[in-house]
Parts: C-alpha cells; structure tokens; sequence
C-alpha cells in the first residue's frame, strides 16, 4: 500500500520518509505492524527535536561479524542499543567479494524485531554491492546480479532500506561501445527508486569515492517525489571490504549534501570508529555504519553510545 502527497512520497509506513521533514503525514493502515504501534509516533518524534536536523541512526555492519552466529550477533546489535542493522550484499562483479544472498537475510531476520515505522529501530539496511553483468550474446539472456532484479528478493527477505549503488544503474557496456555482440540492460537509477518505493521499502543510493557527489543533483531534484531517494550513502573506503582505512577526503561530498539537504538522512560507511566519527559528524553525516569498531571492541555498547553522542553533539551546536 503507497500513498502520495504533492510534495512527499511516503510508502506503507505511515511515518515520513526523510527524517526529520516538515511534510505533513497521513496514517495508514496498520495492519501489518505491531499491535503496540502508535500511528502518530515516528523516529523522529523519540529524539530532543527534528529542528537540528536527522537524528543519529548507528547502524553497525555484520561484515565484521562471526558468519558463524550472525542470528546471534543481529539481536546483540540491538540489545548494545543500535538503531539499524547494515547488511553488505557484494556480488563477486561490482566488488570482488561475495557475501550474503536473500536466505541469509531471511534468516536472521527472525532475530531482529521489525521497525513499527519508517527508518525505525531494527531497520534492515541493505547495501546493494551488485551489478548487471552483460551476457556474451545477444540471445543469450540470463538472470545475473543486479539492482532491479534482486529488489524483490530482497523485500521479502526482510529488507526495509534497499541501497544500491549509483555506478551500477547506470553501469552499462553501452557506453563504451560496446561489439555487437554484447548485451546489457541500463537501469535509470529514478526509475529504480520508484520501483523499491513500489515495493513498499526505503530507497537509498550510494556512490563510490571515485564518484561525483554533482551526479546526485538531478536525482536528488526530481519532481517526481516517488522517484527521489529517502537516503544517500557516501562511501569512505572502496568497497568490497571491511576493515579499510577511513577517507576524510569523501567527507566535502556529505558537508555539500548536507548543505543542501538539511533534514535527509545521510550515511557513511568505511573506517569508522571512536577516532574519525567527530570528522563524519562535523560533515553532517547522521547515519553511521561501523564494522569492526563495534565488533572488534571489548564493550560494543559503549562504542556505539559514542558514536551516537558524536552525531548528537553535532546537532546540538
């Protein structure tokens, strides 16, 4: 169930989109919510005020966590006091590692309660790392690796926030050109948006340091509001890999956002921890993605109470 505004898409949740926005929201039917969901309540509303901008969202990353008890490490995330949980969906062709398939989320899935609302607590953040791969001929069309394909998948494995990455929308042999006879299908990344708030999910869109934060504007100013995303990610490693050392010259990409989009949420994810969070906070980034800072810590819980109260303090000056 979609219902739109003439400023503001808003799928099933009955709860805004953009944290933080000043659009008017309209309830919905909360029939496949929690029976304690109060339809007035949304994540913005439990924090000091919107007025300051999108609150803190920490949103560690189960890349760094033990593969072998991943059901386990999701409900310790939330019992430590996270918001949102980052899954890292890699393909082997956008990146050279191969992580998780819609089983794996599926599965732990059932150890994280869902969100009662838009971007709420026990959200299921999943960072799209795949691509189209062209097929060598053109009659030979098969189902590989990408964005739009596997949005479905995705959404009824458990994901709330599809994520996907910018470079592989518009990723196109074409554009290189290409022989004859090679085949690949463009996705328009606004109408990838549109399909993910069809769906009933959050839409957000990443780029990759090598990327321009300029190719953003068009989509960030659609007028189709069902084709804007509700989220964008700026990447500070290159990814494919946890672990990375953090890049403080991705952060002019999140001080220009930010600058133009006060109450969107932003995330950052690559090398962040204690020491670089006060950088990714003074940029105006408020969701924070964190691997092996969480993980690989001795009291999670105060890491991530950390991280919080750097992104708060932000807000707050």
């Amino acid at each position: 169930m979609i219902w739109l505004t003439n400023t503001h898409y808003h799928p099933h949740y009955p709860t805004i989109s953009h944290l933080g926005s000043k659009h008017p929201t309209k309830p919905t039917s909360t029939s496949r919510l929690s029976s304690s969901f109060n339809p007035t309540q949304s994540l913005a509303s439990s924090y000091r005020s919107f007025t300051m901008g999108p609150p803190a969202i920490i949103a560690p990353s189960i890349l760094s966590a033990d593969f072998g008890s991943l059901g386990a490490a999701c409900s310790g995330l939330m019992d430590n006091d996270s918001d949102w949980i980052h899954v890292d969906i890699m393909d082997g062709h956008f990146v050279p590692n191969i992580t998780f398939g819609p089983p794996v989320v599926s599965k732990i899935r059932t150890h994280v309660q869902r969100p009662t609302c838009a971007g709420g607590k026990g959200t299921f953040d999943c960072h799209m790392m795949i691509a189209e791969v062209p097929t060598p001929f053109r009659f030979l069309r098969i189902p590989m690796p990408q964005p739009q394909k596997w949005a479905k998948e995705f959404k009824d494995a458990g994901c709330d926030l599809y994520c996907f990455h910018y470079e592989a929308a518009v990723e196109s042999t074409a554009a290189k050109e290409p022989s004859d006879n090679t085949t690949t299908e463009k996705t328009s990344p606004k109408e990838l948006i549109r399909y993910i708030h069809e769906l009933g999910m959050q839409a957000g869109i990443a780029i990759k340091p090598e990327t321009s934060v300029n190719v953003l504007w068009d989509i960030l100013e659609n007028k189709e509001a069902i084709e804007r995303p509700d989220m964008v990610l700026v990447m500070t490693v290159n990814p494919g890999f946890g672990g990375q050392k953090f890049m403080a010259s991705e952060l002019p990409k999140v001080q220009a956002l930010r600058a133009k989009y006060p109450d969107m949420n932003i995330e950052v994810d690559g090398g962040l921890g204690v020491g670089t969070i006060d950088q990714a906070a003074d940029a105006g980034a408020n969701v924070i993605v964190a691997g092996s800072a969480v993980f690989g810590a001795q009291n999670p819980a105060e890491v991530i109470a950390k991280l919080r109260e750097a992104v708060e303090k932000r807000r707050r000056s």
